[in-house]
């Protein structure tokens, strides 16, 4: 079932939901980070399909987002160039995930420069070998496949970065796919923990950097790098390229680190 699928039941209107193949793309109890962010981005959309390119979105993981929830989209804000949409998925009276999503249309620019170029660039993806096959939580083996992109194996630098794709054509436009593959990756913390223990994300904000994003053979190469860790949380900065090395999402998220 396509990435399509999970999403066909959101029409827009306000209410209840339910997702018919939700259990292939769950982590545990919960729709995995950038499943449920999907859900809440295509809500904002299609409750407000006239609203221009998205730019940025914050999301925030309140709690576990099952099958079946309400969903709630409304528009906080509209300028000339740019409207601000809040949408909620709801399990009963309560909140389980929150997002504000900036939505803006081209202006003339006032300042232009590209975006750095990644670094250590891995080589294309039929150069590196599979990862994590029949591995890991059982929505990466239900719809991903993930090819290695670093040298570095267990711990160490607290730096994941793999090549990854959808397992078929997602059937979604290209930004809605950036959101769905935006946070897939584990937390790089996940290399410097001292001993095993679950991570969870709070939260995660983004920008999109080209609202037509294009790559080769639905491959793209992504990152999550801890920037600090201590306290029992970490920063992470979430990175996704296309498979020519040309930037197209740019966040930073707050991970739980238990254990």
């Amino acid at each position: 079932m396509s990435a399509f699928d999970l999403i066909s039941p959101i029409t827009g209107a306000p209410g209840q939901v339910t997702l018919p193949t939700s259990e292939k793309w769950m982590q545990g109890r919960t729709l995995y980070g950038g499943a449920s962010a999907l859900v809440a981005y295509t809500a904002a959309r299609r409750a407000f399909p006239d609203l221009p390119p998205l730019r940025a979105g914050q999301v925030a993981f309140v709690g576990p987002v099952g099958g079946e929830f309400s969903l709630h989209a409304e528009i906080v804000r509209e300028g000339r160039n740019v409207t601000q949409v809040r949408s909620e998925i709801r399990d009963g009276d309560k909140t389980v995930l929150s997002a504000f999503w900036l939505f803006g249309s081209d202006r003339e620019p006032n300042a232009r420069h590209p975006v750095a170029e990644a670094n250590d660039w891995p080589g294309a993806p039929d150069e590196n070998e599979p990862v994590m096959v029949d591995k890991g939580p059982s929505f990466i083996s239900n719809n991903f496949e993930l090819r290695r992109a670093q040298e570095e194996r267990g711990s160490g630098p607290p730096i994941v970065r793999r090549w990854i794709r959808l397992r078929e054509p997602s059937g979604l436009d290209p930004v809605s796919e950036l959101v769905l593959l935006g946070d897939t990756l584990p937390p790089g913390s996940m290399r410097a923990m001292q001993r095993p223990g679950p991570l969870s994300s709070i939260n995660w904000s983004f920008n999109v950097l080209d609202t037509q994003p294009t790559t080769s053979d639905g491959w793209w190469l992504a990152e999550t790098a801890s920037e600090w860790a201590d306290q029992g949380y970490s920063s992470e900065r979430l990175r996704l390229w296309n498979a020519s090395g040309e930037q197209m999402l740019a966040g930073i998220q707050s991970v739980a680190v238990f254990g």
